[in-house]
């Protein structure tokens, strides 16, 4: 109890103390004269450190201390750290040269051989062979139907630290027969005895190019090409692109300079050709600048080319346009493009033969003016394993080259090639609509898988059609690893419509008739299996569902097709 008490004398002893030391309040008269308008220069900025105003300070005395070590017996050893290993996977070994061997069905024969032989640190001789062939057999058949195509190229080249540069030189030699009677007609023993429808192709070229690393000068390539047959038909063919690039401003201009010069003679006369020669000298320049900002690719050029058919002195001077755009509107999930592009192409009678074997030595050579091209697309990914392109576009052409089939001659002609079982070349400004979609799927490290489709509409000005281009192609390919050892593949394409001209020669005005080639689909495989980094066994099939489709107007193609074989890899 006297606790509480003294207690309670104590508190108020200390707030009797607090308030004797406030001054009272003094009353005052405040007179307003207008009413108050603060302004920033009136604020008193606030101290970060406020001044102290305790008249009592305790002054900080010095603290002194020592560290008093004494030695501590340890037996304990750390034992020594060690990276952690990453499993590698076994470096894969590559060889110089490697030969493959396949024989199958209807007499096929593949071989393939490859060789490069290094001659020092820069340089290397290449050897390549290949070789295709078939003893025929289609079911069927009045005439022989086999073929071969075989072709060795030698190549040298060779890098440095400033430039690369290649040349090489090859020959090429093809047999294929005109064994593609009409089924409309009938033939005697005597007739088709008579007929040798072989025909040998021979092809020898040379060419080189060169590509400099730090200078003005970035590129060039030539190439010439001689090409006869078993008809005297003979060509010759020079090609050479060179290019420039210069970067102004931080702008890349580029120029590129064309020459292409193209004589020969076919050797044979056929509705009224005679022995036609033909010379074309092609000269071309396309400079352009390409400008890039951020997502935006902008590629502006412009090509100028003159064509001079010397055995009939007319030339002709052509422009073109050569622009190019595509934006990444969605980085790489999304980038639209658009195109309008055009060019003068020389064709020639080694092109035609490589595109169709079955023309005849009496075709007529022109070169096509591609006016335009115009399209506009998009392309991306949808995920890091699927990719997509989609492209529609629309196309000018002037002389364009179709393939339209030959009539059988008169009895007069006896030519082996003028029984109906020929190509002849014929020339129309086509325009052409075309839509095209591809995707393609990498559905794990070992699977993957491609399907690309494109749709034609085609129109001519003085053909009846745009013979033998079909109006939808479509394909799709597969490859899958299946493990080590394993590995196999599959190849599956379909062509559309087609349509050809048969012509019926009588005492009175020929007969034209338009035909049809029915669409077809044909499915090829491939399987394989690798006892080791050196050989390996494969067999391949080809038109696995036996279809008796037709390639070319009465030109069938063989059926079920299996080849088996092996290929080896060495080193000197």
């Amino acid at each position: 109890m006297f606790s509480i008490k003294k207690s309670l004398f104590l508190s108020m002893f200390l707030i009797g103390g607090v308030l004797f030391a406030q001054d009272p309040i003094d009353s005052e008269t405040v007179t307003v004269v207008k009413p108050y308008t603060p302004t920033v220069k009136d604020a008193n900025k606030i101290k970060q450190t406020p001044s102290q105003s305790d008249s009592v300070r305790t002054e900080k005395r010095p603290v002194q201390y020592s560290i008093f070590s004494v030695p501590v017996a340890s037996t304990f050893t750390p034992a020594k750290g060690r990276a952690t290993t990453v499993e590698r996977e076994k470096r894969v070994k590559v060889y110089d040269n490697y030969a493959s061997l396949g024989f199958g069905n209807y007499g096929n024969l593949l071989a393939e051989f490859y060789s490069n032989l290094e001659v020092n640190r820069s340089d290397n001789f290449g050897i390549y062979l290949d070789h295709n062939s078939s003893q025929g057999g289609i079911d069927g058949i009045a005439l022989d139907d086999k073929f071969y195509d075989t072709e060795l190229n030698l190549s040298y080249n060779s890098k440095t630290r400033d430039l690369g540069w290649k040349t090489e030189i090859g020959a090429q030699h093809q047999l294929f027969n005109w064994y593609g009677l009409p089924q409309n007609e009938t033939f005697s023993n005597d007739e088709i005895t008579a007929i040798d429808p072989s025909q040998n192709y021979f092809s020898v070229y040379a060419g080189g190019e060169i590509e400099l690393y730090d200078s003005f000068f970035d590129n060039a390539r030539a190439k010439f090409r001689h090409t006869g047959d078993s008809y005297s038909t003979s060509e010759n063919h020079f090609d050479a692109t060179g290019t420039f690039e210069v970067n102004i401003a931080d702008e890349l201009i580029t120029t590129n300079i064309y020459t292409d010069i193209v004589q020969g003679q076919m050797g044979e006369e056929f509705l009224g050709f005679g022995n036609y020669d033909y010379t074309f000298m092609n000269f071309g320049i396309n400079p352009s600048l390409l400008i890039l900002r951020d997502d935006l690719t902008l590629d502006l050029g412009v090509a100028f080319y003159y064509s001079q058919d010397v055995e009939n002195s007319d030339g002709n001077f052509y422009i073109y346009p050569k622009v190019t755009a595509s934006y990444r509107l969605a980085g790489d999930y999304f980038t639209p493009y658009a195109g309008l592009e055009g060019g003068l192409q020389q064709n020639t009678y080694y092109n035609f033969i490589q595109e169709n074997p079955y023309v005849s030595p009496s075709i007529e050579i022109r070169p096509t003016d591609n006016e335009y091209n115009a399209y506009v697309g998009a392309k991306g990914k949808l995920s890091n394993a699927v990719s997509y392109n989609f492209k529609t576009g629309y196309q000018s052409q002037f002389n364009k080259a179709l393939f339209k089939r030959n009539p059988r001659a008169n009895d007069i002609m006896i030519e082996n090639y003028a029984y109906g079982n020929s190509f002849e070349v014929v020339y129309d400004d086509v325009k052409t609509l075309s839509i095209a979609g591809e995707l393609n799927v990498d559905v794990n490290q070992n699977f993957r898988l491609g399907i690309n489709a494109e749709y034609f509409d085609y129109n001519t000005d003085e053909e009846a059609e745009a013979w033998n281009l079909p109006d939808l192609k479509a394909s799709l390919n597969a490859d899958y690893q299946i493990n080590e050892q394993w590995y196999t593949g599959a190849n599956l394409f379909y062509i559309g419509e087609r349509f050809d001209q048969e012509i019926i020669v009588s005492s009175n005005d020929p007969v034209l008739n338009t035909i049809t080639l029915d669409s077809y689909f044909d499915v090829n495989a491939h399987l394989g299996y690798r006892f080791n980094d050196r050989l390996s066994v494969f067999a391949k099939g080809s038109n696995l569902l036996n279809n008796d489709y037709e390639r070319w107007t009465n030109f069938r193609v063989q059926g079920l097709q299996v080849l088996a074989g092996a290929t080896y890899k060495f080193d000197f």
